[in-house]
């Protein structure tokens, strides 16, 4: 079990590095996979997972944003593109995601944003973006855990 959790977060990391070349060099979506899929040691990673979310927050960005906006404390354009991309990638797994728990979606961009961040409080804002992303997306789940 910890080898899938651990190729799973690994997954996860590439895909934040995907999505920061996708928007440095514009490349699609498939040239970035083809990219992390040949060139880097993608032995111990979730590879299906990379996928499946690289293409789902590339194709759901505007919706996404909008819903991060509502909780956030500036423009969304203001925010830094690696803290954007974590609240993405957190927020869509929020969203259709529901047999990963919330709190275990918070948790892995928490540690990326800690990892990842452009400040060394990078992953406080994660987390309370993603805290209250997680009570609209997941409010029945959210009450449950008390």
């Amino acid at each position: 079990m910890r080898k899938q959790i651990s190729a799973r977060q690994k997954s996860r990391k590439f895909v934040l590095q995907a999505l920061y070349k996708i928007e440095l060099t514009e490349a699609s979506v498939a040239e970035a996979t083809r990219e992390f899929l040949e060139d880097h040691n993608m032995k111990n990673v979730d590879t299906d997972h990379f996928e499946e979310l690289l293409k789902a927050v590339t194709l759901n960005k505007t919706s996404l944003d909008e819903r991060i906006a509502g909780y956030i404390d500036r423009n969304i354009k203001e925010l830094g593109s690696i803290e954007l991309s974590i609240l993405r990638m957190g927020a869509l797994e929020l969203r259709d995601r529901p047999e990963v728990p919330y709190k275990v979606v918070i948790n892995e961009y928490i540690e990326i944003a800690r990892q990842f961040g452009s400040t060394d409080d990078s992953y406080k804002y994660v987390n309370s973006i993603l805290d209250r992303l997680a009570r609209e997306f997941r409010e029945l789940e959210v009450r449950k855990s008390g």
